[in-house]
């Protein structure tokens, strides 16, 4: 069973001596700042020149400088770029400043678990990794909760380096909810298998393919998208609020009976053979030698897959539908407001 840690098992005077720099002021950027900062914690923000983030971090009351005068500046450097970038802008502004005794932090392994950024012996290395977007580790945090953090150490170089994450994780609320123990290697892999194969990869391809089968069989695409798309979030909240089996004991019985005999034919053998060779691809580095290298490249087969994702037929039925439920995204910022890496 995991090790889970909660505000009576984390001593906070491990970062309340600290200099913190949030390199980033994306999704999770600008929650771990504020948040810290509110917890009483030194806090200061490293930007590229020019970035749009600037004005936003200095408005809200946060110190504001470059990427190296942050990480010389501070002795606890979060990285919160996106993966494909963190690599080239650890080396050419952060290791140059790095001292022994610094804490180098991470909210994903990637970049840790693939090599991509090697810290120096005298470093420590740790994760605190919120699970949740940006948005709501903020928004739990002011109404005085917060979201469940996995902490997991690479490299003790000072033999502190476990309290300190617990204490990091604590200042951006996550001791609020529970703070469980992990590795880089159980986290990236684990995260990079579920987006891939549940979350978004695995979720996306299903709703789409049901609702192709439902218009190649003749129905109207607006019946498709609510039994297909819409009504996903329904089920959806139903797993989060009570797990599978408390779905299932809200919905008919005849919507229970289909699931259990059903699902298994549409998931099948074929499906988690494929699974597994998704995490082996995972687990072995072909997906991040592959991600990296199409960045690398311009992202041509990215951008080719993202835009026959928007011009797929569920989009813009989808944007129609939507418009007639105003309630949707009422009050709601975009996506592209609350997504994003170092910004």
């Amino acid at each position: 069973m995991a090790n889970i840690y909660y505000e009576a098992d984390v001593d906070r005077s491990q970062i309340s001596g600290r200099k913190v720099a949030i390199l980033g002021y994306g999704s999770q950027g600008h929650a771990h700042a504020l948040n810290l900062k509110e917890s009483g914690i030194d806090v200061r923000v490293g930007l590229r020149d020019g970035s749009s983030s600037a004005a936003k971090a200095t408005e809200a009351g946060l110190a504001v400088s470059s990427i190296a005068e942050a990480a010389a500046d501070a002795d606890v450097i979060m990285m919160l770029m996106p993966d494909t970038e963190m690599g080239a802008i650890y080396t050419e502004h952060v290791e140059p400043n790095l001292s022994d005794g610094d804490a180098l932090f991470f909210a994903h392994g990637f970049n840790i678990r693939f090599d991509l950024i090697k810290p120096p012996a005298g470093v420590d290395v740790c994760m605190v990794a919120p699970k949740g977007p940006g948005h709501l580790v903020r928004r739990t945090y002011v109404e005085g909760g917060g979201v469940p953090c996995l902490i997991a150490v690479e490299n003790d170089a000072t033999g502190n380096a476990k309290a300190l994450a617990l204490a990091y994780a604590d200042a951006v609320g996550g001791a609020r909810a529970g703070v469980i123990e992990t590795t880089f290697t159980e986290e990236t892999e684990t995260d990079l298998f579920g987006e891939q194969a549940v979350l978004c990869g695995g979720t996306s391809a299903l709703v789409q393919a049901g609702f192709e089968t439902l218009i190649e069989a003749g129905y109207q695409p607006e019946i498709a998208y609510f039994e297909c798309l819409h009504e996903l979030k329904l089920i959806v909240d139903l797993m989060y609020e009570e797990g599978i089996a408390g779905m299932r004991y809200s919905v008919s019985d005849t919507a229970e009976y289909g699931d259990l005999t059903r699902g298994p034919r549409v998931i099948n053998d074929a499906v988690k053979a494929e699974m597994r060779q998704i995490l082996s691809e995972v687990q072995s580095g072909k997906f991040a030698e592959e991600w990296v290298a199409e960045s690398r490249s311009g992202r041509p087969n990215f951008h080719a897959l993202e835009q026959a994702g928007h011009d797929h037929p569920i989009e813009k039925v989808g944007q129609e539908l939507r418009a007639m439920m105003p309630w949707i995204s009422q009050g709601k910022a975009s996506v592209r407001e609350t997504s994003g890496g170092q910004g």
